[in-house]
């Protein structure tokens, strides 16, 4: 109708053969269809890359058999080109009067394609379209098509009759058929095995699944080098039950009156065993509280351990000892929260612990005028395998940890550093066996007299004028 006047006259081009006519060529043909209507979308945004598109007067469509029904999905520019772009389309069978209809759907990039044959192939000379389709024996067809194309997309459907490959144009049946069509960041979500992440790459923004326990494909549904139920729990269980060697620690730390300590440890075993339970890749997961503070709590819990048993062997002064612990908690809190997965949260506050130590055994070293801890028992049968052991942890957490071993390689880091722990915490310290004095004037004979300062390990042999405690 817009032609210019000196085209008017022109005569028009022939006309393809309608979709109408048969695969095959009945003989018979439909008059020309010089165009055919499009019915608009409306588009509703729900989120980034989440955007529904509904059709007026639908979700329902009614395809009559004379011609096909055509739809515009206008894409924005990045807006829409990071999501995935779904179609479902489902067949009423109750309205084909007992027919053998199928629903060709046919969906192109910027120019519709609906005439001859491009019904069942979807594709005519140099432009290729998808294709899906429904009927009786298989009601519900999806396309998904990931990152799609901006501008306008077309979708075709058409109704034909028969039995592949000969379709007919249908007499007097009219398929009514569900469309529903939408945008999302990823395919269902994911599923189970997978999180739906939003990326960016310089400046472009994608959304794509991430899978876990060896899924794969666009939403997490290849199983073909998935992990087996089996091995998921057998993982579970492993990493979680090797913290009940911290239960060895527990016991001694309580018996040698360490109960700070024992408490921390207690801590650690409980909140590593659940969060461990709730951060499996697969479906044999269990949370108790948010992933997030179950996170926090192990990572603390662990360099809190570390902290307190260096500090302890250290044998500082009682004041001295809890303004560490209560320091170390604040400052490892502190660390955790800028950044929980850095390598040197793990090592810079386990070296000044161990600079601590260092420390407070070459004063008390040099007092004494002799090597601490003072015998060789202690250093051949704790300190040496206790300290051999904990490098062999730190070793296989850093250097042979990978994704892949995971789960065994971290489960012998729990055993390890528990196992290191019963053999580097210290013994009990001496008590001092205050006497009443009441007791002292009724006594005959001898006095013992205990030196405080020496047992202390303040003092040298040389002999300083020093308060005793004489027990008869």
């Amino acid at each position: 109708m817009n032609m210019p006047q000196s085209l008017g006259n022109q005569p028009l081009p022939p006309e393809p053969p309608s979709l109408g006519t048969s695969v095959e060529g009945s003989g018979a043909t439909s008059p020309p269809e010089h165009c055919w209507p499009v019915r608009p979308t409306l588009r509703n945004e729900l989120d980034t890359f989440s955007v529904h598109f509904y059709i007026f007067f639908g979700p329902s469509v009614a395809l009559p058999p004379e011609r096909p029904a055509v739809f515009a999905l206008r894409l924005l520019p990045v807006l829409d080109s990071g999501g995935v772009l779904s179609l479902e389309l489902q067949l009423n069978v109750s309205s084909l009067r007992q027919e053998n209809v199928t629903v060709f759907g046919c969906l192109t990039h910027e120019v519709p394609l609906s005439l001859g044959d491009a019904a069942l192939t979807c594709s005519k000379e140099s432009l290729a379209g998808f294709l899906f389709l429904v009927s009786a024996t298989s009601r519900v067809a999806r396309l998904r098509i990931p990152f799609p194309q901006t501008g306008t997309w077309f979708l075709t459907l058409r109704s034909l009759c028969g039995v592949g490959p000969r379709f007919l144009r249908c007499r007097n049946a009219t398929a009514e058929v569900r469309l529903r069509t939408f945008l999302s960041p990823c395919v269902d979500d994911c599923g189970p095995y997978g999180q739906c992440k939003l990326l960016r790459t310089h400046n472009y923004l994608y959304a794509a699944c991430e899978c876990k326990a060896g899924w794969r494909g666009w939403g997490c549904t290849d199983s073909a080098d998935a992990l087996t139920y089996g091995f998921q729990l057998l993982s579970t269980l492993l990493l979680c039950l090797s913290n009940l060697m911290f239960l060895p620690p527990v016991v001694l730390a309580i018996r040698s009156r360490y109960v700070l300590e024992a408490a921390v440890y207690t801590f650690t075993m409980f909140f590593s065993t659940f969060y461990h339970a709730c951060d499996q890749p697969g479906i044999v997961v269990f949370c108790i509280m948010d992933y997030d503070v179950l996170q926090f709590c192990d990572f603390l819990g662990s360099l809190m351990s570390v902290w307190v048993t260096v500090i302890a062997m250290a044998r500082l002064q009682p004041v001295v000892k809890q303004v560490l612990y209560l320091l170390g908690a604040m400052l490892l809190s502190m660390a955790l929260q800028l950044d929980r997965h850095g390598l040197w949260n793990l090592l810079g506050p386990s070296l000044f612990a161990l600079g601590i130590l260092a420390t407070a055994w070459t004063v008390r070293s040099v007092r004494r005028r002799h090597c601490y801890p003072p015998t060789w028992r202690r250093w051949l049968f704790y300190l040496c395998p206790g300290s051999l052991i904990a490098g062999s942890a730190v070793l296989l957490y850093a250097f042979v940890e990978t994704r892949d071993n995971y789960f065994y390689i971290h489960s012998i880091w729990h055993m390890l550093i528990a196992g290191s722990v019963g053999f580097l915490l210290p013994p009990r310290a001496k008590t001092d066996h205050r006497v009443p004095s009441g007791a002292r004037a009724r006594g005959c004979g001898y006095q013992l007299c205990i030196n405080e300062q020496e047992e202390l390990g303040l003092v040298g042999p040389g002999g300083a004028t020093v308060s005793s405690i004489c027990a008869s």
